[in-house]
């Protein structure tokens, strides 16, 4: 029985023969292409030809990187933001660390300045906290017994008056301010040498002379110093400047003037207490004696 293919099946050359052939063909046009170049042009439009074909299948791969880059782009900028936000809000407070500190050290060296002019011993506190009555002006001291602090001893600033140490404690004490409304402090005008007195609790963290004659001769602008008469400030240091003058009542026998601190006692951390005691004062410089004018009898 035959077995051979029937005729309308014959496939001619074999697979074989045709790949030997299609080899030995690439072969040669390899070696053709590399000797003489004849396939340049042909690979060139090829490729041109097929460049946009080439650009729509990887516009997709194109768009999703586009599209990562973009988100991570957005990241980057916020956390970059953050840190920058976070910089800054470092940089605001170390910037107003050390304005407080410059601020601080001006204020200790105008103290130690005073400190140098006074012959008084004196000893700097620094505030603790404030008193806790809304209605007085008392604050707390970080000086106290130990230091050498009684109750009654000045407390000044660089610019003049703050208070009075009215409580001692071992470690602490508590401060009067100037402007609260049972202190008083005796006064005197620096223009003229009038006496009278401040009392604190005035509208305004004001001082108020009371019950001041319609004649003396204070007008606004006038400096008001210590006294010295009560024997616990000594004499001379700066107290207020006169604000204004309210006119005298329906009687028109006194009138109230009204006077601001010229140190600011509620807004000072540093101070300055005097360390003297009540007889260590020096007293105050004594006025001259008016010439007594009236004619003496002669003695008998």
């Amino acid at each position: 029985m035959e077995r051979s293919p029937p005729p309308i099946f014959n496939q001619g050359v074999s697979a074989h023969a045709r790949l030997l052939l299609c080899a030995g063909l690439a072969i040669a046009l390899l070696v053709v292409d590399s000797r003489l170049q004849t396939l340049g042009a042909l690979r060139q439009g090829a490729a041109t030809l097929l460049y946009p074909l080439q650009r729509a299948l990887l516009a997709p791969r194109d768009l999703l990187r586009q599209i990562g880059e973009h988100i991570d782009g957005v990241e980057r900028l916020r956390q970059d933001n953050t840190e920058l936000r976070r910089v800054e809000a470092a940089n605001a407070r170390t910037l107003l660390q050390a304005e407080q500190v410059a601020d601080e050290n001006r204020r200790l060296r105008e103290l130690l300045g005073a400190r140098e002019r006074s012959a008084i011993p004196s000893v700097i506190a620094e505030v603790l906290n404030d008193g806790r009555d809304p209605f007085s002006r008392r604050i707390l001291i970080d000086k106290g017994l130990q230091q050498g602090l009684i109750a009654g001893q000045p407390v000044i600033s660089a610019q003049g008056v703050i208070g009075q140490v009215t409580r001692v404690l071992p470690l602490s004490a508590e401060v009067t301010l100037l402007t609260d409304r049972g202190a008083a402090v005796p006064v005197a005008v620096a223009r003229t040498g009038q006496r009278a007195i401040a009392f604190g609790g005035g509208a305004g963290g004001l001082l108020e002379l009371r019950f001041v004659a319609a004649s003396s001769d204070i007008k606004p602008g006038d400096s008001l110093i210590t006294s010295g008469l009560d024997g616990i400030y000594p004499a001379g240091l700066p107290v207020a400047t006169v604000e204004r003058i309210e006119a005298p009542g329906a009687a028109g026998a006194f009138g109230l003037v009204l006077a601001r601190p010229v140190a600011a006692p509620e807004h000072q951390r540093l101070m300055l207490v005097l360390l003297v005691e009540r007889h260590a004062l020096p007293p105050p410089p004594a006025e001259p004696a008016p010439a007594d004018t009236r004619r003496r009898r002669p003695a008998p």
